[in-house]
């Protein structure tokens, strides 16, 4: 028999979903690894809203509306981070970001 699927099992994806993402962001060590990261925790809330949107009726709306928030700041954020890793690239032929050290302050 087909188990139907409910809040927990979308739950249990968006909490993959960020572990996933978290671990990506600390163990890999250059800025597209960690952008690749960012992008897994901002998925990870967003399958949680569109869950939620879907088995909570006064969360119906919101839920999605916060999910297409949440995408077109992922693709913003993306295309500036993108921008910023390639002009590091030109100037210092590397994406390590243990090199970034003239970024601080």
């Amino acid at each position: 028999m087909l188990e139907e699927v409910g809040l927990t099992h979308y739950l249990a994806l968006g909490s993959f979903l960020f572990v996933s993402g978290l671990a990506c962001m600390i163990l890999k060590r250059n800025a597209i690894g960690a952008l690749m990261g960012i992008e897994l925790i901002l998925n990870a809330a967003a399958v949680n809203f569109v869950a939620y949107s879907r088995f909570n009726p006064l969360f119906a709306v919101e839920g999605k509306i916060f999910a297409i928030v949440v995408v077109i700041m992922a693709a913003a954020e993306t295309a500036l981070a993108l921008a910023i890793v390639l002009n590091f690239y030109n100037n210092h032929a590397t994406v390590d970001v243990d090199n970034a050290k003239e970024l601080k302050g």
